[in-house]
């Protein structure tokens, strides 16, 4: 059974550079998938407070007998708990659902600048680090200005989680990502609905390595030290997502793959969404 490799984030946490992604999944096929993926070999599960399926996320994770220190849970909360008491009302909320002491990797999950307190949100994240509750700091649909915000607090968030893939590559947020230590996470990293796997150049590149479109993809994510979050319930697309460690791309197929960055590309953004 193969485990995906780690990248250590400077809280010193080790996290898996492949993960599940659990949204629009329900309570019930939560469970099923979550324990069907940890048996494929996943050990990063992502959920938040918003996906109301944290209960179910738990619940596969109890299903599956896998030892509680060998999986990386992440979960993020709304915009109501943007203060330092009311991300522990958070956490001891998420915790409850998901059956554990502790979360890997707790992040807010929009920035909602309109309301001006995220910098408080994300210190409420370190206040949990500090006492063992959270091994992680995160951030989740951060732009730099939000980041630079949370910097000149003086704290550096281990990871920033933003929309990510070949069409959408977001060459700019991370170099600041990489200048400051942050990991960045993608998410939707297959570019759902975009017909980003029906592109011609994935689709050459899939048929010269004997892989999958999806395959590509996600390759072309975690060679370049980004942590990929596919969402998946189908078992065989399960176990092909995380059978990617035994080949690489060549560097003129991650440049051709990152030629299909696109100005028109839909990006949700953060200054006028979130919750």
């Amino acid at each position: 059974m193969p485990l995906a490799p780690t990248v250590q984030l400077h809280s010193g946490a080790h996290l898996p550079l492949l993960g599940l992604g659990t949204w629009p999944l329900d309570d019930a096929a939560a469970a099923d998938t979550v324990n069907l993926a940890i048996e494929t070999g996943y050990r990063l599960i992502d959920t938040a407070e918003n996906y109301r399926n944290e209960k179910g996320v738990g619940e596969g994770i109890r299903r599956s007998g896998v030892a509680r220190e060998d999986l990386f849970i992440t979960t993020k909360f709304n915009r109501e708990h943007h203060s330092v008491d009311g991300v522990r009302t958070a956490f001891e909320t998420s915790a409850s659902l998901l059956g554990v002491d502790y979360v890997d990797l707790l992040l807010v999950h929009w920035p909602n600048p309109d309301q001006g307190s995220h910098v408080e949100a994300v210190r409420g994240i370190a206040a949990l680090l500090e006492q063992g509750l959270v091994r992680a700091i995160g951030t989740s649909n951060y732009k730099p200005a939000h980041l630079r915000a949370v910097l000149d607090a003086g704290i550096v968030p281990d990871v920033n989680q933003i929309q990510l893939d070949p069409q959408r590559p977001r060459i700019e947020e991370r170099a600041f990502h990489n200048e400051h230590g942050i990991v960045t996470e993608s998410w939707s990293p297959l570019g759902q609905g975009s017909g980003l796997l029906d592109e011609q150049a994935v689709r050459a590149i899939a048929d010269a390595h004997g892989r999958t479109p999806g395959q590509v993809v996600l390759r072309w994510h975690v060679q370049q030290g980004l942590v990929a979050i596919p969402k998946s319930s189908n078992p065989e697309r399960l176990a092909q997502n995380l059978e990617i460690f035994d080949f690489e791309l060549s560097g003129e197929e991650l440049a051709r793959l990152c030629l299909l960055g696109s100005d028109s590309a839909d990006v949700i953004d953060a200054d006028e969404f979130g919750h």
